[in-house]
């Protein structure tokens, strides 16, 4: 009679225990992906804070090289901004996803603003070098207006690294839109048979037009990447893609829609998409999918 209960009563035993095992191992998987999200968003974070720090400094340099008081001051307004900006920045929680948007859409706009003095400064440049050259031949004087055009091309040498950060191409108005086996647009997961990312390459007159190699990563709410269409080198590594196509790019506003076909299971939660071009991380944006 005693073993007729024993042998149930181990079992139970040996399912309970069964039961702590899975759970202890799910709380450690759990831990790595909130981890893994964690370090995704600390990066980000970062690499905002260099571009502020970058866009801060540059403003110095070219107030050494201007000698024109009211340039200057509109200079050193900037330049305060982007500080106050970055200071923001620093204090703000990588994990506060409002405040990090908000940052990094004021980070768009002082990239377009550094780009305008930029072009600004090299137009005055250019007007300078033509006076002296147009006062050289009118009162012969040779070496004085040889010195201002030496001192003009050091200038422009110093901020053709500056139009080069200012021509680095911008991604906005990103969206991630599931559809499903019609080809219509669908918010539930078991119907999604495939995941559009459209997004437009800003217009951008100071950029090198041609063909761009643009490539998208879409992480899943667990951190992992979904797809694989091939890899590309960014801050020194290797990255694995979700999409990647070649586009033509004129310097005008270019639109660009790519597509994924769903190949594993999709877990509800916050999916990240983040485009790439030119060595350079030019957009990102968290969709959530219930």
């Amino acid at each position: 009679m005693k073993k007729k209960f024993l042998i149930p009563l181990i079992v139970i035993c040996l399912l309970l225990v069964g039961g702590v095992v899975y759970l202890a191992i799910s709380l450690d998987d759990q831990k790595k992906e909130n981890k893994a999200m964690q370090e995704l968003a600390e990066l980000d974070k970062k690499e905002m804070e260099n571009e502020y720090q970058q866009f801060a400094n540059q403003y110095s340099e070219m107030k050494s090289q201007i000698t024109n008081d009211s340039i200057v001051a509109q200079l050193t307004e900037e330049q305060n901004k982007t500080q106050k900006l970055l200071d923001e920045l620093r204090r703000v929680k990588s994990t506060d996803a409002r405040e990090i948007a908000r940052l990094k859409k004021e980070l768009a706009t002082v990239r377009a603003v550094l780009r305008s003095y930029v072009l600004e400064i090299d137009s005055l440049n250019r007007l300078n070098q033509n006076l002296t050259e147009e006062n050289t031949r009118v009162r012969g004087k040779y070496e004085e207006a040889t010195r201002q055009i030496e001192g003009l091309n050091t200038e422009k040498a110093s901020l053709s690294e500056k139009v080069a950060i200012a021509s680095q191409l911008d991604a906005v108005a990103i969206s991630l839109t599931g559809k499903d086996k019609r080809g219509k647009t669908t918010n539930k997961l078991k119907k999604i048979r495939t995941m559009q990312v459209t997004f437009s390459l800003a217009k951008n007159v100071t950029a090198q037009s041609g063909m761009k190699n643009v490539y998208v990563v879409i992480k899943s709410p667990t951190g992992s990447t979904l797809g694989n269409a091939g890899s590309f080198d960014y801050e020194n590594r290797t990255l694995t893609c979700s999409m990647k196509k070649a586009v033509e790019y004129t310097g005008q506003e270019t639109m660009v829609s790519m597509f994924w076909n769903v190949a594993q299971a999709l877990e509800a939660g916050t999916y990240r998409v983040s485009v790439f071009a030119d060595g350079n991380m030019i957009g990102s944006r968290s969709f959530s999918f219930e």
